[in-house]
């Protein structure tokens, strides 16, 4: 503290010591600011008003630096944004570019002008709200432009339906000048231009496939696309393969039907080919098979309704076209050939009937008369249609007649039209002459051996078919029959095949005008017998008569006439048919004959019915030697009366005791007579009524010999009993 205090007094010493030496200069320092302070206080009034006169006049120019600033600050502001909307407008630019396309309806542009909205000019300026408006709206106008090019493929897909049948029948009439013409799938199509008929493509805008195909490969749903549009296809397809419930009753219902399939099939090989991979070959392949298999189904189905040739011929016609149509595309149509070969079956039945009222006709106007020719024209007429050759004819003098009736010709020319009838629907096949000429021959046969074979017999079974009909028709068949190998020739003419050729159908239709001629044969055979039938139902015998009446009955002589007359017209069968016929009328009568003597219903016979009834055997004896038809041998015709002729005479002679004595000898007198026959007869002529019979006489003479007929009768049923036991 001392020194502390030792300190202190140093310094304030030292300070005192400073101060006295300043002091003087404080003071008068003080005078002299004193001095100033009156010259400071004018200074200071010179700077007020020198402030205040400043202040006055920088305030303009203060007024004028800051609008100069807000000048400079807008500018900088204006170059900003013009900066900005540089950036924008573009962007702008593509939005209304965008607009304009959907307006106008290029979807596919605007999808494009889409992404370079998104990849170039939207990240650009992405701050902006109106960009994020935009990016955001983008996605929907996909949308709605898929949306749009859908509908507008649905629009197509209903246009296509709509124009199927058009698209199809212009193909149709396309292919159809290429038959006619001969000419190429590439020619055909350049001369159908040429005539300006329309395509498929001027027909139907296929754009929006193309847009629709372009626009869903752009939005990465090319799969949806194809998928929908195949579905699409496929449903149509079956609606296309539908048939109309009445089609087979007029071609043009097959020509709509098989015009609407092409139609669908050619839009489906043009997007094929126009488009990549929307549609495969497969696809079409498997569409294909699925309406071949419908198309045959159906052909099949309604051809077979079918009646009318001409209709089945048309069909074929357009079956043709239409898959030589389908084909010029790429189309394998062989199925389609080979249904064709089933409705040839189908076309050729529906011939046969129809030819088969053509034949009905024919044998109904014919009058079964020789056809008479007048004049040498006349007969060249004939023989211009049918081919009828015989010296002997052709050597007499004018007017004469040939041997066949006027349907000959006719049925002959019938024959040569089924055969042309039959070759139209061979034609355009593909199928080689041999084949064509193997169908020709075996539908002819057809027709011979079925159709006029049927006709032919139906016709020698008609109740007004008598026998000098009969025998016309046995005379055709000859003819028709000799005619056969100049068909073989007509049919080898059009088609150049031999009939030589291994493995070549010969016609045998031959068999027809047989079996025809047998049934004539036959028919004349019962309706000779009818005839004898219907004289022998007018005999009136008087079986209780005492004696004949010295001549032949009436009904017998009418008979024997009309027998002759009908051997007569028999001179222009064959020898055997008339010989047989003959042989057969003379059986049948005596047949008759005997049932007539023996029927069970007749109890009585008088000796004077037994001479009538020989009176009237020996005219059918008589008839038989006359020789009613040549070409008998010796009494061949008279052996046919044998079995009454011995019968008659043993009573007529009453030779009982030789035909016991000899029966069962060869060289009998009565070989002939039965026992049984002759019992029967026998029976019928015993005493039952004491009067008006042989026995009375016997009885008048020698009643012994009344015993002696009962010996008979008792002999001739011992031999009956015994020829029972025997048998």
């Amino acid at each position: 503290m001392e020194k502390l205090e030792v300190r202190i007094r140093n310094h304030d010493r030292e300070i005192e010591k400073m101060c006295n030496f300043h002091h003087q200069g404080f003071v008068d320092a003080i005078t002299e600011l004193l001095k100033v302070r009156a010259d400071a206080e004018k200074l200071m009034g010179q700077v007020t008003d020198t402030n205040r006169r400043l202040q006055d006049a920088g305030r303009e120019v203060t007024a004028q630096t800051e609008e100069v600033i807000r000048c400079r600050i807008q500018q900088r502001n204006m170059t900003t944004t013009v900066e900005r909307l540089q950036l924008c407008i573009p962007v702008l630019e593509m939005y209304s570019k965008l607009k304009e396309q959907l307006e106008s309806k290029r979807h596919y542009a605007a999808l494009k002008t889409m992404e370079q909205l998104e990849k170039v000019f939207i990240p650009r300026v992405s701050r902006y709200r109106f960009c994020q408006i935009m990016a955001d709206n983008l996605p929907k106008l996909r949308e709605d432009i898929k949306d749009i090019s859908m509908s507008d493929l649905k629009d197509f897909l209903e246009s296509i339906r709509k124009h199927s049948d058009k698209i199809g029948e212009t193909a149709m009439k396309q292919a159809e000048y290429r038959y006619k013409t001969g000419k190429t799938l590439h020619n055909g199509l350049a001369a159908a231009e040429e005539e300006g008929v329309l395509t498929a493509q001027d027909l139907v805008d296929f754009s929006p496939v193309y847009r629709c195909l372009h626009i869903y490969t752009v939005l990465g749903d090319r799969e949806t696309f194809e998928n929908y549009y195949r579905k699409q296809r496929r449903k149509q397809a079956r609606l296309v393969l539908q048939p109309q419930s009445n089609m087979q009753e007029t071609v043009e219902g097959y020509r709509r039907y098989f015009n609407q399939i092409v139609g669908f099939f050619l839009v489906e090989d043009h997007v094929l080919h126009s488009t990549q991979g929307l549609l495969t070959r497969a696809f079409t392949d498997e569409l294909w098979n699925m309406a071949l298999s419908k198309i045959t189904a159906v052909l099949r189905t309604h051809s077979s309704y079918c009646s009318d040739p001409d209709l089945v011929l048309e069909l074929k016609n357009l079956i043709v076209i239409f898959a030589d149509t389908l084909q010029g595309y790429g189309y394998p149509v062989n199925r389609l050939f080979d249904l064709l070969y089933e409705i040839r079956d189908q076309y050729n039945e529906t011939l046969l009937k129809k030819w088969a009222l053509v034949f009905r006709e024919i044998f109904e106007l014919d009058n079964y008369s020789p056809i008479p020719v007048e004049t040498e024209e006349d007969y060249k007429s004939v023989i211009s249609r049918f081919p009828f050759h015989d010296a002997e004819i052709e050597k007499q003098d004018f007017p004469k007649k040939l041997p066949m009736s006027q349907s000959v010709p006719q049925i002959y020319v019938q024959v040569k039209e089924f055969i042309y009838a039959s070759l139209k629907f061979s034609e355009s096949l593909h199928r080689s002459w041999t084949e064509i000429d193997d169908m020709l021959r075996k539908s002819t046969n057809l027709l011979l051996t079925r159709t006029l074979s049927g006709c032919l017999q139906n016709l020698i079974k008609k109740p007004h078919i008598g026998l000098t009909e009969l025998v016309q028709i046995i005379i055709n068949t000859t003819h028709l029959e000799q005619a056969c190998k100049y068909l073989e020739d007509f049919i080898t003419n059009i088609t150049n095949i031999s009939p030589e050729t291994v493995h070549t159908t010969r016609l045998y239709g031959l068999s027809t005008f047989k079996d025809a001629r047998h049934a004539a044969e036959g028919e004349i055979y019962t309706k000779l017998n009818q005839k004898i039938d219907e004289f022998i139902q007018l005999a009136d015998y008087d079986w209780g008569m005492p004696e004949s009446d010295g001549q032949a009955s009436g009904y017998l002589m009418d008979l024997i006439n009309f027998l002759r007359s009908t051997f007569q017209v028999f001179t222009h069968l064959p020898g055997k048919v008339a010989q047989t016929a003959c042989m057969s009328a003379c059986k049948h009568l005596s047949t008759s004959l005997m049932q007539m003597l023996l029927d069970c219903e007749l109890k009585q016979i008088s000796m004077g019915a037994v001479q009538q009834f020989n009176l009237d055997v020996i005219q059918c004896e008589l008839f038989a030697s006359s020789e009613p038809v040549p070409g008998f041998q010796g009494d061949t015709l008279q052996l046919a009366f044998i079995d009454l002729r011995q019968l008659l005479d043993l009573f007529m002679v009453w030779d009982w005791s030789t035909y016991l004595a000899d029966y069962g000898q060869p060289t009998s007198k009565y070989l002939r007579v039965n026992p049984s026959t002759a019992l029967a007869l026998l029976e019928k002529m015993k005493d039952t009524s004491k009067k008006n019979n042989i026995f009375s006489q016997f009885r008048k003479n020698d009643r012994d010999k009344q015993k002696l007929i009962e010996t008979v009768v008792k002999q001739l049923r011992s031999l009956v009993n015994g020829m029972s036991q025997h048998s």
